[in-house]
């Protein structure tokens, strides 16, 4: 919850993520450093799609890959369930974010005018139209290899240092 309340605006209850840890289509995933809990990611599966609803990475852990590999692992597991494809909303003024998705293949595609109700902001929907097309999964793979191979240069020169 901490980390809910210093990612976003308008956080969610307790109560909404105890409903969701008991919702059959939601799927949950933390990452974890030193012990600690330092963001998380969450999504529906509902029949062929998958919806990823949060996303959060505390902020003294930002710039770490942390968002990426929640990514990854949610469209992994929304593959394994039979999702074919995949949508989310993000804030208008998040452009750090829409790059993100961006990376990994979301396209944004519409616009829900007021749909946060902090402030009345603008989402952008954006989706993956076909987890399994072949243009999409040679780029998805070739990003997420890169960055598998990243993160092990950087495990390699924490240990030399």
């Amino acid at each position: 919850m901490e980390i809910e309340r210093e990612c976003f605006s308008a956080p969610w209850s307790e109560h909404a993520y105890l409903t969701e840890i008991n919702n059959r289509s939601a799927y949950y995933v933390v990452a974890v450093f030193e012990c600690s809990v330092v963001g998380y990611a969450g999504m529906w599966l509902v029949m062929d799609e998958a919806h990823i609803t949060t996303l959060g990475v505390a902020p003294s852990y930002r710039r770490r890959r942390i968002a990426e590999q929640l990514i990854i692992n949610l469209l992994e597991e929304a593959k394994r369930r039979g999702a074919r494809r995949a949508t989310l909303e993000v804030r208008e003024s998040n452009i750090a974010a829409q790059s993100l998705y961006k990376k990994y293949g979301f396209v944004p595609i519409a616009i829900r005018r007021g749909y946060y109700t902090d402030n009345r902001e603008n989402a952008i929907v954006m989706w993956i139209e076909n987890l399994d097309d072949p243009r999409f999964l040679a780029e998805y793979n070739a990003v997420k290899q890169k960055l598998a191979e990243e993160l092990a240069l950087a495990a390699t020169e924490e240990r030399t240092c």
